[in-house]
């Protein structure tokens, strides 16, 4: 027995502090169950009723683009002669930018203008009855047939004086009709040459070969000019797609140049948030390449129609933004945010205070530590705050959740747990 009495006793004297460490835990949890099943308190979170401002909006995402754009695309197969800019650089209006070799298109402009002094020339020729020299033959020719009428109507009227004295016979007479009216046959025919002396179908062809003459003077100026790219209007060059030596096809991308000191944000609302948009809203814009960098525009449109977007039903909106620091480019992927409402200086509870039944909207307030169920009229929702319309007062202490899973009730004694 004293054995086992000296064993007992240095067992408990080596582990008294586990020992006691472990009636304290048991004592502790054993008190709170039994204050709890007494009382009844459940743990809870809180919020406070403030006053401050809540808005409504809808999220998407964007595209920017330039308000104006101009794209120069290689007019012919040829090859790059200079690139006089580079990716970045702002550029003043007629400044040249980049040149094509253009030796074939100033030749073909310079055929094509040779072509077209011809036919103008044909032009003029047809207008005026000929060339010079024919008009010049023409008008000595019918000097001459006037002259030889004039002569023929005298001799005629001298020969019709005689016959009625005897001294002519009818024969001379006719003869010297016959001649007067040669003569002012010969004098029309003249005068009509000068006027018209082509007839509609030679005219037509001439206008038509005019016209053909003047189409390729035309396109070959277009391409003459297109060799040398000169910019439009002031502006940044923000893509650059050859290098000097580079042979390009005709129609491939040379450059591109925008004036992004303003912008154009394209974006798709979900068909669902539709209805929701009007024409002046607010929209705030951010790039996530540029961390607490934003942008304020309005809405320009509302969505005419909805279309398929991948699987999204989605209306096309747009907005215009100020760039004049030009952190935006053209193509970036931006983060869009539509103001649909807003109120300012309302009452607000988190969301996740509200709760529902039967349609009707109420609370948990909180007063001398016990739940009071209280009916609410809410106003604006969004994902984090309410707004209360009508139920609360500002600095109401409002229930959250329980912390230990038990349901809230009406009467219900609860402990706020910071």
């Amino acid at each position: 027995m004293a054995a086992l009495n000296k064993d007992g006793s240095g067992f408990f004297a080596r582990n008294r502090w586990w020992i006691v460490a472990i009636a304290t835990v048991v004592a502790v949890v054993l008190f709170a169950a039994f204050n709890s099943m007494s009382s009844g308190i459940v743990p809870v979170r809180a919020g406070y009723v403030a006053r401050g401002n809540i808005r409504s909006a809808i999220s998407t995402n964007g595209k920017v683009e330039p308000l104006s754009n101009f794209e120069a695309h290689a007019p012919v197969a040829t090859t790059v002669r200079r690139v006089l800019v580079k990716e970045g650089d702002h550029v003043k209006r007629n400044q040249l930018l980049l040149q094509l070799d253009d030796a074939d298109a100033r030749t073909n402009a310079a055929k094509a203008r040779a072509q077209l002094t011809g036919a103008q020339a044909d032009i003029n020729a047809v207008q005026s009855g000929g060339t010079r020299e024919e008009v010049l033959t023409t008008d000595a020719q019918l000097v001459k047939a006037r002259a030889d009428r004039d002569n023929a109507l005298r001799n005629l009227e001298a020969l019709q004086r005689l016959q009625k004295n005897g001294a002519a016979s009818t024969g001379e007479v006719k003869e010297a009709e016959a001649q007067s009216n040669t003569a002012q046959a010969n004098v029309n025919l003249l005068e009509q040459k000068l006027k018209s002396r082509y007839s509609k179908p030679e005219v037509a062809h001439v206008e038509a070969q005019r016209s053909e003459a003047q189409a390729a003077y035309n396109a070959a100026s277009e391409i003459l000019a297109k060799s040398n790219v000169r910019a439009p209007f002031d502006g940044v060059v923000y893509s650059l797609a050859v290098r000097a030596g580079n042979y390009v096809n005709p129609g491939d991308l040379l450059l591109q140049l925008a004036d992004l000191s303003k912008v154009r944000v394209r974006a798709f609302v979900d068909e669902p948030d539709v209805g929701r948009l009007s024409v002046g809203q607010r929209i705030y814009v951010s790039w996530d390449a540029l961390p607490g960098h934003g942008w304020q525009g309005k809405l320009l449109n509302v969505p005419a129609s909805v279309k398929l977007l991948g699987s999204r039903n989605v209306g096309e909106i747009t907005t215009e933004l100020d760039n004049s620091d030009y952190r935006l480019l053209p193509n970036v992927n931006l983060t869009v945010q539509i103001i649909t409402v807003e109120h300012n200086g309302v009452l607000t509870i988190p969301r996740e205070a509200l709760r529902t039944e039967d349609g009707a909207s109420y609370v948990y307030r909180i007063a001398d530590d016990q739940l009071h169920r209280q009916p609410v009229k809410t106003g604006i929702t969004n994902l984090t705050q309410v707004e209360i319309a009508q139920g609360l007062s500002q600095k109401d202490l409002v229930a959250l959740g329980s912390l230990n899973a038990k349901p809230l009730r009406d009467k219900q004694p609860v402990k706020v747990v910071p």
